[in-house]
């Protein structure tokens, strides 16, 4: 028996500003119990692409909705998403994702990301001729080396030419809003507040409180993180340190953002193989 793999991986510098990672995950091999077959995601600015080259995957209901489990195709689109997702593979599994930013999505593209909020959807009723061939070879890739190889050829030119003035290499969630809001001010005719706003909702489908609302509890999370491995965890310090009016109030975000309070995420990281994303993240 081998271990559940799942490895985080940096875009090249050149698409720093368009791709925020590359995720790799396998369970092959592995000897897991049905709920370790869980994957618990936060919620994300991000939007991206998701290929699944052995196994089966399941999106589960979250929340009020009583909606039976979607089976998912091998290539599936997903939209930036404002609440916790779950999916499930039932048996051994193997996949890839693509994580674009998604200001860079619509500058590629042009697609209408606040359309696909909180949507997960076959790769094909979102994206062009172009980018389902691209993606289509990155499936039939035997290891993630060339799958990033066929991604990056592909986007490069692409980015190259579609990339707007003042994208940088996004480093977190903050200096990310902080650029959009830099950007949509000095982007077109009007330089209002409301103009910005506007803009910066066409590019990301998202408000700017609610994407600084996601880079603060990124801030958060990471220095929970480190705490959590120094073995010194304050709640009470950190949201303090954050920002956050009290520690009630850094729950709440908590929970919004990953459905689960500040403590309950520490040891489900700890201990919970489907908690995998968590520990990888950074």
């Amino acid at each position: 028996m081998t271990q559940p793999r799942a490895a985080l991986i940096a875009p090249s510098a050149g698409l720093a500003a368009c791709v925020r990672a590359y995720i790799s995950r396998s369970t092959l091999g592995a000897d897991l119990q049905p709920l370790e077959r869980l994957n618990y995601f936060p919620a994300t600015p991000l939007c991206g692409m998701s290929w699944l080259s052995h196994g089966e995957s399941y999106q589960l209901p979250t929340g009020d909705d009583d909606t039976a489990p979607q089976r998912l195709p091998r290539m599936v689109f997903f939209g930036p998403q404002s609440r916790p997702t779950v999916s499930r593979n039932p048996g051994p599994a193997e996949g890839f994702m693509l994580m674009l930013m998604p200001d860079a999505l619509h500058a590629l593209t042009g697609v209408d990301v606040g359309a696909l909020v909180d949507r997960t959807l076959p790769l094909h009723q979102v994206l062009d001729a172009d980018w389902c061939a691209m993606a289509e070879a990155v499936l039939q890739a035997g290891d993630d080396a060339s799958r990033v190889r066929l991604i990056e050829a592909f986007i490069a030119p692409r980015w190259q030419a579609a990339r707007q003035l003042g994208a940088v290499p996004v480093r977190s969630y903050e200096d990310w809003a902080q650029g959009l809001a830099v950007r949509a001010m000095a982007s077109g005719v009007g330089q209002s507040l409301r103009q910005a706003e506007r803009r910066i909702k066409a590019w990301t489908g998202q408000t700017l409180r609610q994407l600084q609302g996601r880079s603060r509890a990124e801030a958060v999370f990471f220095q929970a993180r480190d705490a959590v491995a120094a073995g010194n965890v304050d709640w009470a310090d950190l949201a303090a340190g954050s920002g956050y009016a009290d520690q009630s109030h850094f729950c709440r975000e908590a929970r919004r953002v990953t459905g689960l309070s500040p403590e309950v995420l520490r040891r489900r990281m700890l201990e919970d193989e489907s908690f995998w994303i968590y520990r990888i993240w950074g």
